[in-house]
C-alpha cells in the first residue's frame, strides 16, 4: 500500500511547493503553516504592498466602501505610470541605457563624477518631466552604469541621492511635482511669486545635494564588459514617440484613455515582452495608497486634528502630514485648513522627504533598488531614512529662519 504524505511544518512547503501531492493526506494543522508561509514570503518580496494593503484595510474600517471610493483614483497617473514603464522596458530591450551608460563612463571617468551627473539629470529632468517620470527614466540609466563598471556597492546612495533630487529638484516649479500644481490652481499663485517661495529651499536643497555627492569617492570607473551595441534608430524613434506621448498624457495634451491603448498596441506589436515586464505590483500599491489616503481625509478625527494644529505651525505640521498619508495627500487635505501657501507649498516639498511614504516617488526608487537586489533591501530602508531626514531636518531649520 502506499505511503500517504503528510503536510507538517516540517518539509511541506517544499515538495510541490506547499500543496498537496496527489493521494497526500493534510492534518488538522497541515494548511496552518502553509497560509504563514506564503504570507512571510508576501512581505519579504513586497513589503511595502503588503504594509500599504493593511494599513488600507485598517481605514476602510472606519470608511466604508462607497461610491466616493471611484473618485480616490488618479486614473491619469496610473496610466502614465503604466505606460512609462512600458516605454522604458521595451528602451532596455534595444540596450538604449547601456549606450548611455557606457557614454557616461567614458565622459565622467571616476564614480563621483559620474553620481553626480546622474543625480543632477534627474534633478533638473524633475522640472520637465515631474518627479515620478525622471526616475522611471533615469534610475535604470545608474543601475546599468553602477553595473557595468562593477560599482553595484554604490547603488543604495545613488538611486538615493537620485530619489531625492527627483523630489526637491522639481519643487520650483509649479508643473515639477503634482502637489505644486495642485496648489499653484488652487491658490491662484502667481508664478514669479511661487518661484520665490520656492527659491530659498531650491538652492539649499542643490548645494546639500552636491555636498552629499562629493563624499563619494574618485574611483576611475572602468567597463566591467566593454560590449559593443548598435543603436537601433528606427526603434529608438519610435520610442522616443511613445516616451513623449507619456509625458504628454501628464499634461492633459491626449487623453489617457486612448493614449494607453495606442501605447499598449504599438508595444505589443514590437516588444510584447515589455508590456508583461511592466512592475504591476507598483502599480497595485498606487491603487492601494490611493485608497488609503483618500479615506484618511474623511474620516473626521483626522480632519479635526489638522484643523486643530495646522494653524500653529502650518510648515511643521505639513511637513509630518507627509510622512503618513504622502504630500500629495496632504496638500488636497490641508488646503482646506489653511490659507498660509507660504508655508504650505515649502512643507509639501520639503516633507516629500523622509518615509518610503511621504512620497510616491520613493516607492519607485525602492522597487527598482529591491528589483536588483533584494537582500539588500532592509539595509537600503535604513540608509534612505537616515539620510532623507537629514535633509527634512536641514531644510526645515533653514526655512523656519527665513520665515
Amino acid at each position: 500500500m502506499k505511503d500517504k504524505t503528510y503536510i507538517t511544518t516540517e518539509g511541506p512547503l517544499e515538495y510541490g511547493k506547499g500543496f498537496p501531492s496527489e493521494g497526500a493526506s493534510v492534518r488538522k494543522d497541515g494548511w496552518a503553516p502553509y497560509i504563514g508561509s506564503v504570507l512571510k514570503n508576501s512581505i519579504k518580496k513586497q513589503p511595502v504592498l503588503v504594509i500599504a494593503f493593511l494599513a488600507m484595510t485598517i481605514t476602510c474600517i472606519f470608511v466604508p466602501v462607497d461610491k466616493e471610493y471611484v473618485g480616490y483614483f488618479n486614473m491619469r497617473t496610473l496610466a502614465t505610470l503604466y505606460c512609462t514603464l512600458a516605454v522604458v522596458s521595451a528602451f532596455s530591450h534595444i540596450h538604449v541605457f547601456e549606450i548611455l551608460s557606457k557614454s557616461i563612463v567614458l565622459k565622467l571617468h571616476n564614480l563621483r563624477n559620474a553620481t553626480l551627473g546622474l543625480v543632477f539629470i534627474t534633478f533638473f529632468g524633475s522640472m520637465l518631466l515631474a518627479n515620478d517620470m525622471a526616475l522611471l527614466t533615469f534610475l535604470p540609466l545608474g543601475y546599468f552604469v553602477l553595473s557595468s563598471t562593477d560599482n553595484k556597492q554604490a547603488m543604495a546612495f545613488t538611486f538615493i541621492m537620485q530619489n531625492i533630487a527627483a523630489n526637491l529638484g522639481g519643487m520650483v516649479t509649479p508643473f515639477g511635482n503634482p502637489q505644486n500644481l495642485y496648489l499653484y490652481s488652487y491658490y491662484s499663485i502667481d508664478t514669479m511669486e511661487f518661484v520665490k517661495i520656492m527659491l530659498p529651499s531650491f538652492l539649499a536643497a542643490t548645494v546639500l545635494i552636491i555636498i552629499c555627492c562629493l563624499f563619494v569617492k574618485p574611483i576611475p570607473l572602468t567597463l566591467k564588459n566593454d560590449e559593443h551595441y548598435v543603436l537601433d534608430r528606427k526603434r529608438t524613434m519610435i520610442y522616443s514617440v511613445l516616451f513623449i506621448a507619456s509625458i504628454l498624457i501628464v499634461f492633459r495634451v491626449f487623453p489617457y484613455t486612448w493614449g494607453t491603448l495606442v501605447i499598449t498596441l504599438a508595444l505589443i506589436f514590437l516588444d510584447k515582452d515589455s508590456i508583461k515586464e511592466v512592475n504591476y505590483p507598483l502599480l497595485a500599491t498606487f491603487c492601494i495608497f490611493f485608497v488609503f489616503s483618500g479615506n484618511m481625509a474623511r474620516i473626521p478625527a483626522v480632519s479635526s486634528f489638522f484643523e486643530f494644529l495646522l494653524p500653529k505651525n502650518t510648515l511643521l505640521f505639513g511637513i509630518l502630514s507627509c510622512q503618513f498619508i504622502s504630500n500629495v495627500p496632504s496638500a488636497v487635505l490641508l488646503s482646506h485648513f489653511t490659507g498660509d501657501y507660504g508655508s504650505l507649498l515649502p512643507a509639501v516639498n520639503i516633507g516629500g522627504c523622509g518615509t518610503l511614504i511621504a512620497s510616491l516617488a520613493s516607492l519607485i526608487t525602492f522597487t527598482e533598488f529591491k528589483k536588483h537586489n533584494p537582500e539588500k533591501a532592509k539595509s537600503y530602508i535604513i540608509k534612505f531614512s537616515a539620510i532623507n531626514f537629514s535633509f527634512v531636518i536641514l531644510l526645515y531649520i533653514l526655512q523656519s529662519i527665513i520665515m
